[in-house]
């Protein structure tokens, strides 16, 4: 029987710890896979061709498709809609803009006619889990050869991560394997530094996350770094939220919809879509992000230095010290 060893890799730095563990043992049979949301920075991109060149581990790239959904979803609107009595204008604003566009992330939001968010958050299931299972696990199951999925997977990132076992089996053949389960975060980049690998650039950068650029569960101060360094993914999401807008039957829609943020008109629970729309633009988010707590006045002792080393994990006095 052989063992076939699929390494999830985002370009971060769990799962980059992942597969230099890999690495380290010698591990036969090893695939490498990076889920492309289309929406990440150019930054990860390199970093993943840096990755292949200094470990010598090709990385599969796949992508999610929703073509057929998005027909199908249009065949919904033309129908289901007008016979709900819906505005013609909001049909045929919806129609204009369910097209594919070959990119996962605005298509996933196209066809869903909204953003994820905390409570639905359905990107990774949908850009990163299934993509990956279709495209390359699942056509390995079922061969009596068991598959084993190498996940970087840490329990302290969340309660919900606290319990998961370091191995279990899921079926036909298929175990989830979490080799850096129980490390913590310096553990994580003194295996980058044992490896000679160097840190995703993003981490230097103010990013305490790398994968989607921005992620809709970035910290406020993150957001602010993004806005300071990266302003094209903010002008990109504002151009998203328009499209996305009009694919919604409510005609609102916000790439922070699901935050728990408090505005001075209170919280955004209580308030209609179309005031949410007013206050909680990924433009009105970024302004936020540059307040002090209580999100009222500005902070003025926020960096504005587009240039200088910000990170969450003292990489920057690292570099210092080297």
């Amino acid at each position: 029987m052989t063992t076939h060893n699929i390494v999830s890799v985002s370009g971060g730095k769990d799962s980059t710890a992942t597969l230099l563990v890999a690495l380290a043992l010698d591990t036969t049979n090893l695939t490498a896979v990076f889920a492309d949301t289309g929406n990440e920075h150019e930054q990860t991109y390199r970093y993943l061709d840096y990755l292949e060149e200094a470990t010598g581990v090709g990385i599969t790239r796949v992508r999610a498709d929703f073509t057929q959904r998005i027909v199908g979803k249009r065949r919904f609107i033309e129908t289901k809609w007008r016979e709900q009595g819906i505005a013609e204008s909001t049909v045929l604003a919806a129609l204009d803009v369910l097209q594919p566009t070959g990119n996962p992330f605005l298509d996933l939001c196209i066809w869903k006619c909204r953003f994820p968010s905390r409570k639905a958050q359905f990107c990774t299931m949908e850009l990163k889990r299934d993509p990956m299972l279709e495209q390359v696990v699942v056509p390995l199951m079922g061969t009596g050869d068991m598959v084993l999925s190498w996940q970087g997977i840490r329990a302290d990132e969340s309660l919900n991560r606290r319990y998961l076992p370091e191995c279990n089996e899921v079926g036909g053949g298929l175990f989830n394997y979490r080799p850096i389960l129980k490390w913590d975060i310096p553990a994580v980049f003194e295996a980058h530094k044992y490896m000679g690998i160097k840190p995703n650039p993003l981490y230097s950068q103010g990013m305490g996350r790398v994968g989607c650029m921005p992620c809709i569960n970035c910290r406020k101060d993150e957001l602010r770094e993004i806005a300071l360094r990266f302003p094209e993914a903010v002008d990109r999401i504002d151009r998203w939220e328009q499209l996305v807008q009009k694919a919604s039957k409510r005609g609102a829609a916000t790439f922070f919809a699901g935050s728990k943020a408090k505005h001075p008109k209170g919280s955004i629970a209580a308030m209609t879509a179309l005031e949410v729309m007013e206050i909680a633009s990924i433009r009105q988010a970024v302004e936020w992000s540059k307040t002090a707590r209580g999100g009222i006045q500005y902070d003025l002792m926020i960096a504005t230095d587009a240039t200088a080393c910000s990170s969450a994990y003292g990489l920057c006095d690292s570099a210092e010290a080297a």
